[in-house]
């Protein structure tokens, strides 16, 4: 039994979850992309997983490149989401210009408001269906201000309300 393919982009629609700009800076270029689909994999040695869609083929410079982080953004990151993930059509010049970014200990860019940044050092990359998986080993950790997450639900970015 096979699932509708809609049905269950209709469905993840309901699953919430983080918005996060996924960076890599090195040889291949630097490069930012909106993600919402990452998870820790393990704490020992600390793991992290983010996917990434295959129709765009200037993301293969993060396994190129061999390193990456993963910058969980403030609701009040919004703009930046948007910028992004292509709204505008944005160079990634044009992209990194919004926020304040600093590079790194891997070189990958990290973002001056995230939550949280974690600095990856590829150890694993794998295509499934539409996207490319790639496993990070956790490098360094810098933690951000403790504010409220942006959050992507019911197809648009929302803020988390306690």
């Amino acid at each position: 039994m096979q699932t509708d393919p809609g049905a269950f982009r209709e469905a993840m629609t309901r699953f919430a979850a983080s918005v996060l700009v996924v960076t890599t800076d090195g040889q291949s270029g630097r490069r930012g992309v909106t993600v919402s689909s990452a998870c820790s994999v393990s704490d020992d040695p600390a793991t992290l997983l983010v996917c990434l869609n295959l129709s765009s083929p200037d993301n293969s410079w993060f396994e190129e490149n061999a390193v990456f982080a993963i910058n969980v953004l403030a609701e009040a990151d919004q703009p930046l989401a948007r910028a992004f993930a292509g709204e505008g059509k944005l160079s990634q010049d044009e992209r990194f210009a919004h926020g304040r970014w600093r590079r790194g200990a891997t070189g990958a860019p990290l973002l001056e408001t995230a939550l949280v940044s974690f600095e990856c050092r590829l150890i694993e990359a794998r295509v499934i269906a539409t996207h490319k998986v790639m496993i990070g080993e956790v490098a360094a950790i810098t933690m951000g201000p403790a504010t409220e997450p942006l959050l992507y639900a019911n197809r648009g970015f929302r803020g988390l309300k306690t």
